[in-house]
């Protein structure tokens, strides 16, 4: 009786441990029933912003720069040509066909294709990449009437220390084309093989051909057209006939590195000293900051050149750069004396968010000296680039710049640069001391025997030791 009662006891006890089981499995299966939406899906809260963090506002619009009033009263011509230019543009806007929206739908599998990453066998390598080619610079000058052996001893010299290579556009007058390339033939390969050059043919492709070719020095306002001939150059540096580069031309290419969004060309003052300036005396129309600019070397970006819209004082919308030359040219023809060099100090006085200036040792002229010196920059560094105008190469006037000019000019390729260039232009400059430009040496030393020190060490150390060791 005992032992049937402990069984039946035991057999309760499973039973309800049983029970209890069942009851607790039931509870978690309905709490399952019921899962969390999965994180982003429709209709789910956004997660909130960490605290500090929020969204940028809209920046603010910048203000339209303000500009003095046009000193000169507006020329009849130059009114006309404006108003065709402006109404050719309004002629343009109602031709242009409204763009087609494309339906949104599936893109097709070429398109998926052209996006899809590339597959490729786990053995196969990838190809090697080539170095990218060195960039040319491009070198501009217009030669007409006498000025051949002026332009081919400025193109020596900047061959003579330049690192990179070159590429020569030379705007000439017909008679001049196959002496430029005679005399250029007859350079050392060691040299013509750092430059390539083009001889063009004077042109202007809008006004009077006439009219510009005698504008200022002959065929000088072909600088201004250059944007429009030259269209597969990007970036360009223009330079008169009368200019001597005393370094490497790779120095003053850099400048472009240096340029904002907005601007897209640079030159140097035209003084430094307004008491003295020649503008800021004399002109009867507008000119760039306090002392104007000298065009003399001009480096100039062609392709925001061409792209540009400029602000002018003939109709409130902008032009081009081809379509407000002859109309700017109209208006203001009575009252310009440097030709296109003022036209280029009108251009940029109603723009001067456009322009870089650099010092004025990149384009040093008689009036940095010839007064007393008064480019600090040359008196630090150097003279970078000599600037002969006044005709200062060819009298005695200023025989610091003629020696110079010289020494270059009689220096054969194939010579030391010290023994043949630097001693006798030390030597000439002794002959100079009476005037004020000869009182400073150092000035026009400084910088040329810096570069001559950095040619020798790449032709004469560099190679002669390569050479050794092999």
């Amino acid at each position: 009786m005992k032992l049937y009662c402990k069984v039946v006891a035991l057999a309760l006890c499973l039973a309800l441990l049983l029970l209890l089981y069942l009851v607790v499995g039931n509870s978690e299966d309905d709490d399952d029933e019921e899962e969390p939406p999965l994180p982003g899906a429709r209709g789910s809260p956004r997660a909130p912003l960490p605290s500090g963090s929020r969204r940028d506002p809209p920046a603010p619009l910048l203000p339209e720069p303000h500009f003095r009033p046009i000193p000169a009263a507006a020329e009849r011509e130059a009114e006309e040509a404006a108003a065709q230019v402006s109404k050719r543009q309004q002629q343009q806007q109602q031709q242009q066909q409204p763009r087609l929206h494309r339906k949104a739908g599936r893109r097709s599998a070429a398109a998926r294709g052209k996006f899809a990453p590339e597959r490729r066998p786990k053995d196969q390598k990838l190809p090697l990449t080539r170095p990218s080619a060195p960039q040319w610079m491009h070198l501009a000058v217009v030669a007409c009437g006498e000025r051949l052996e002026e332009t081919l001893i400025m193109l020596k010299s900047a061959v003579l220390f330049s690192n990179r290579k070159l590429k020569f556009h030379i705007f000439a007058e017909d008679s001049l084309k196959p002496e430029f390339e005679r005399k250029l033939q007859e350079w050392p390969p060691s040299y013509t093989k750092k430059f390539e050059y083009h001889v063009y043919p004077i042109s202007f492709s809008v006004g009077n051909a006439q009219e510009w070719k005698k504008l200022f020095k002959p065929c000088a306002a072909q600088r201004l057209f250059l944007p429009m001939i030259l269209k597969d150059v990007d970036s360009l540096l223009y330079v008169d006939t009368d200019v001597l580069f005393l370094r490497p031309i790779d120095d003053l290419w850099g400048f472009l590195k240096a340029f904002n969004s907005t601007q897209l060309a640079a030159m140097a003052p035209e003084h430094e000293i307004p008491k003295i300036g020649w503008y800021s005396r004399f002109a009867r129309h507008p000119y760039y900051g306090t002392t104007g600019v000298n065009s003399g070397v001009m480096l100039m970006n062609l392709t925001r050149i061409r792209n540009a819209q400029f602000k002018n004082s003939m109709i409130p919308t902008g032009l081009t750069w081809e379509e407000m030359l002859y109309p700017l040219y109209q208006k203001y023809k009575n009252y310009i004396t440097w030709g296109d060099q003022d036209l280029l100090n009108i251009i940029f006085y109603f723009n001067p968010e456009c322009l870089y200036l650099f010092p004025c040792q990149w384009n040093y002229r008689p009036d940095h000296c010839m007064y007393g010196s008064n480019c600090k920059g040359a008196e630090e560094e150097g003279i970078s680039i000599l600037h002969g105008n006044r005709g200062v190469y060819h009298d005695d006037k200023q025989p610091t710049f003629k020696a110079l000019y010289e020494v270059i000019r009689d220096f054969s390729f194939e010579d030391n640069l010290f023994q043949s260039m630097y001693y006798p232009l030390q030597t000439k400059f002794l002959d100079t001391v009476h005037t004020l430009c000869g009182r400073i040496p150092q000035v026009f030393l400084k910088q040329i025997e810096r570069t001559m020190k950095k040619v020798y060490e790449n032709r004469v150390i560099v190679n002669v030791g390569a050479n050794f060791r092999l």
